[in-house]
């Protein structure tokens, strides 16, 4: 026979087994489902590398996954909350079902975010670079309750340098505060509004693109912009590199294939023309791209590197035959059609 203090015990620990599966993450509400919901798991969401127009190999640790979260009143202040409502699956706007929260927060709360995330020793002359693909629309970040940055913008990636806030060890505290107004604020929002019907959205707040983190040397290559210019037989490239020290040079090689087209050396200058001979032209029937690799190199030898990829293509206004203007590809009229994308999933 059971004694009654073993079966409480029994009784008790089903009980909170029970609980603790329910309150597993899961999608929110019965709307319809795309056919990839189900392959949707909170250890393994959108595991692919963020930033394939800017690759560096290395270190880079991927921060999507379940988050603690809390919606409380705008007028709370900005004191990083001590305890959170629960759990909720970042990269998807605490609104949508895959959040696992399904919410609106709207123009007089907050929404906020936390979680450890684990940064190894960094070595001598590294930085870390945490980065997020998209917040809307207002938010605050925190590292070990530092503030480290603010943006503003609920399309756009950034990033800010948390090196200088990481404290002895490898656990580190995280937290984001949102502010996302919807259609009742002046920033652009798109078709999102409180009451969604008919072409009106519901609104999308908070984290809703891949939150990562990098480690890069000291002197790094921040971003680069390729504009090509078919007519010239040219590339022009800027390349925006942080901390760069004097004697240092940028080197910008272009690849087809395993074979290099083209080569440049910049110092003094973040800016050059690419000469790409015999230019192989991007189009529809062939999208072809060539490869792009940066180096900032010191002393002959590299600091940091990254690759990249661009098309030659040209697209301009030309009046046909009854003297309408078309858009041209490459100088030659091409006829568009296709359905409007939105990019929405109902999920």
């Amino acid at each position: 026979m059971i004694r009654p203090s073993l079966l409480f015990c029994f009784l008790l620990g089903g009980s909170l087994l029970a609980n603790s599966q329910s309150t597993e993450w899961k999608p929110a509400g019965d709307h319809i489902k795309t056919p990839w919901t189900d392959s949707v798991k909170p250890a393994n969401v959108l595991p692919d590398y963020p930033r394939p127009q800017l690759v560096r190999s290395g270190n880079w640790t991927n921060l999507n996954g379940l988050w603690q979260y809390a919606i409380l009143p705008k007028f709370s202040g900005d004191a990083i909350p001590t305890s959170f409502q629960g759990q909720i699956l970042v990269p998807f706007a605490v609104e949508s079902s895959l959040s696992g929260i399904e919410k609106t927060v709207g123009k007089d709360s907050i929404l906020w975010y936390s979680r450890n995330i684990n940064t190894p020793g960094l070595a001598k002359n590294k930085s870390t670079l945490l980065h997020f693909g998209a917040v809307d629309w207002l938010c605050d970040v925190y590292v070990n309750g530092t503030k480290v940055g603010t943006h503003q913008g609920g399309y756009d990636p950034f990033s800010f340098d948390i090196t200088a806030a990481l404290k002895k060890g490898n656990t580190q505290q995280l937290a984001v505060r949102v502010w996302d107004p919807s259609d009742d604020g002046p920033q652009p929002r798109g078709k999102q509004v409180r009451r969604p019907n008919s072409i009106w959205y519901t609104p999308v707040t908070g984290i809703w693109q891949t939150v990562w983190m990098e480690s890069v040397p000291t002197t790094y290559i921040a971003s680069t912009k390729q504009v090509p210019d078919v007519d010239k037989k040219a590339l022009h490239i800027s390349v925006n590199a942080e901390n760069l020290m004097p004697g240092d040079a940028v080197r910008v090689t272009a690849w087809d294939g395993t074979n290099k087209v083209a080569e440049q050396v910049l110092t003094g200058t973040n800016e050059t023309d690419l000469q790409i001979a015999n230019p192989k032209l991007w189009s529809t029937e062939n999208p072809f791209l060539y490869d792009l690799k940066v180096y900032i190199e010191r002393k002959g030898k590299p600091v940091d590197a990254i690759s990249s990829y661009f098309a030659m293509r040209k697209i301009s206004l030309a009046p046909d035959k009854q003297g309408v203007q078309r858009m041209m590809l490459n100088d030659k009229f091409l006829f568009q059609y296709g359905p409007l994308d939105q990019g929405w999933w109902p999920d």
